[in-house]
């Protein structure tokens, strides 16, 4: 076999010296030995590849934002989540607020430099943060009424929306809506359809996937309050994949209309909305294993 120094080797794969002296010492490079000073390669080895990355650490998701939240950590997955699903699930629904606007309001509590904001994108964003920092607290527990509409509570309050009379912030809606041109339960039958849908999710002593993606369909389709469904709809998605061990996701705006698509399809073809959610689980478990954690 026939061998090269370590400082042909380098000016073969072009690394420095110092790189593959460190690949031998590593025993990275099959064949090399050392000669007196003088590392011996085989002339036909290949440059060593990206090591790896170490596995997950064992830290579970659900764990990490609750440490990184109490602790008010800069830069982690807490941190992330929070711009991340804030900005997308407020962009769906309409708002002009940026990516970088989104992370300002939660790092500093301004918006940076702008030419002009809508008020109630602002208080909006500021409030889903809270959302957040709920359904991390409340993630263990069973669903219930009174934690859906007190997320509609704070998701909304402080909006123009909370000042109207018609509109019941923290409550059932009052007057019926559409949700992409179909009709939803009637306001005097919410209550009742609530009730029914929570008893019977609630019921099953393990979620999968598609349980939790059945119950925001059918979430949606009954479209309890007057805005703010599709933000308190995913926040409860969001909550329900740490509960359940279930990798959370992102719908981004890429995903959008086939999120909506498939919300539309959903009780005649279930898998459309499903690969849409794993598409979005691959992304987010790109952000898990960058973190080293696991979804429990």
């Amino acid at each position: 076999m026939n061998y090269i120094t370590a400082r042909e080797a380098a000016q073969k794969w072009g690394v420095s010296e110092r790189s593959v002296r460190n690949y031998c010492l590593k025993e990275r490079v099959p064949g090399a030995y050392l000669s007196g000073k003088i590392w011996q390669i085989p002339e036909d080895a290949e440059k060593p590849g990206r090591k790896p990355r170490s596995g997950p650490s064992g830290r579970d998701l659900l764990s990490v934002l609750r440490e990184e939240k109490a602790a008010g950590l800069p830069g982690g997955i807490y941190h992330k989540v929070q711009i991340d699903l804030t900005y997308n699930s407020n962009h769906i629904e309409g708002s002009r607020l940026t990516h970088d606007q989104t992370r300002f309001i939660f790092e500093t509590n301004t918006v940076g430099a702008t030419d002009s904001v809508n008020v109630d994108d602002v208080v909006e964003t500021a409030n889903h943060f809270r959302c957040i920092d709920m359904i991390i607290d409340a993630a263990g527990q069973n669903l219930s009424e009174r934690f859906i509409k007190r997320l509609h509570l704070v998701l909304k309050n402080g909006t123009t929306d909370s000042r109207r009379e018609w509109f019941a912030v923290g409550d059932y809606k009052r007057l019926p809506n559409e949700v992409g041109g179909k009709e939803t339960t009637p306001p005097e039958k919410v209550g009742a359809a609530m009730k029914k849908l929570l008893r019977e999710y609630n019921a099953k002593p393990e979620k999968t996937l598609d349980d939790v993606l059945d119950f925001h369909y059918r979430f949606e389709r009954i479209h309890p309050f007057q805005d703010g469904n599709g933000r308190v709809g995913r926040l409860i998605l969001f909550k329900e994949c740490l509960k359940n061990g279930i990798i959370p996701f992102i719908i981004t705006d890429d995903l959008k209309r086939f999120y909506y698509q498939g919300l539309s399809n959903w009780e005649t073809e279930r898998g459309f909305l499903r690969d849409t959610c794993l598409t979005a689980q691959d992304r987010f478990k790109k952000v898990l294993e960058y973190f080293r954690l696991t979804a429990r």
